[in-house]
């Protein structure tokens, strides 16, 4: 059961954005950590847990080239073996801070190379596994970087190619020392999910088609394992025609993980 408590303001609002909300837990210091996007900024609030603000800090992407500041694509505390690192994500770079974003220890800029002059470049998705994250493109590309224990030298190590449309999320669950045993799925705009296996090297493991379903968000489900919640592309359209109708389709990543469809949720319209 769920029960709502004390609301905490943020001195402004949050973009309409999937994903557009992290959350840090510190039970050590008994804080909680928020970090939404607006715009060319991400705000991060700590609080306490009687819910009152303590510190508000705003970060801002680093501008690169271009005239215009990046718009933040996405804000995410990733928490690694031996360090957290707060992410940030843009139209211009990868941006890795210290977990309270005091300091960037990281800047990767993102090369559009041969890519229309037209098209749109960004990161979107962010996720941790062992000693790496990875991060999500719009050419369906995911960066694996991995981070040392401590320090700046961050190292891209691989670039995995499973994806020929944006990549909109992933997903990671620990293995707990199993073998070959996959812990990683990302996703992208036509509803393709691939299943991935990290290590020193990251393995392919499958592809899910998604037949037109974009991936809507993702959640933990008790005893069950990843949900993803898969519903038509054609609702995140942004005309102002009413959405086509068609169900939305629920996947369960079970323990074994394996990928099964369940009965659709509902249908559009309906």
């Amino acid at each position: 059961m769920f029960r709502r408590e004390r609301s905490i303001p943020l001195r402004g609002s949050a973009a309409a954005l999937c994903n557009n909300l992290s959350v840090l837990h510190v039970p050590a210091r008994n804080l909680t950590h928020f970090g939404v996007v607006h715009g060319p900024s991400a705000q991060l609030l700590s609080a306490a847990p009687e819910g009152v603000p303590l510190a508000q800090r705003q970060l801002h992407a680093k501008e690169g080239a271009g005239v215009s500041p990046p718009l933040i694509t996405q804000v995410h505390w990733c928490v690694l073996p031996f360090r957290v690192l707060l992410v940030l994500t843009s139209h211009r770079g990868i941006q890795m801070y210290e977990s309270d974003g005091s300091v960037m220890v990281y800047w990767h800029a993102l090369d559009s190379g041969d890519m229309s002059p037209v098209q749109a470049v960004f990161a979107r998705g962010i996720a941790s596994s062992g000693h790496f994250i990875c991060v999500g493109t719009w050419s369906g590309r995911i960066l694996v970087f991995d981070i040392p224990a401590k320090g700046p030298n961050i190292v891209l190590s691989e670039e995995l190619a499973g994806h020929q449309t944006s990549v909109t999320d992933i997903a990671t669950e620990p293995a707990q020392g199993q073998d070959c045993v996959a812990d990683m799925v990302t996703a992208d705009d036509s509803g393709l999910l691939c299943v991935w296996q990290s290590g020193p090297e990251f393995k392919l493991m499958t592809r899910i088609p998604g037949f037109g379903y974009g991936m809507g968000w993702s959640q933990q489900a008790t005893g069950m394992g990843k949900c993803v919640c898969m519903r038509p592309v054609q609702e995140f359209c942004t005309s102002r025609s009413a959405p086509m109708p068609g169900p939305s389709v629920l996947w369960t990543w079970l323990p074994s993980f394996s990928l099964q469809p369940r009965t659709p949720l509902y249908t559009s319209g309906s």
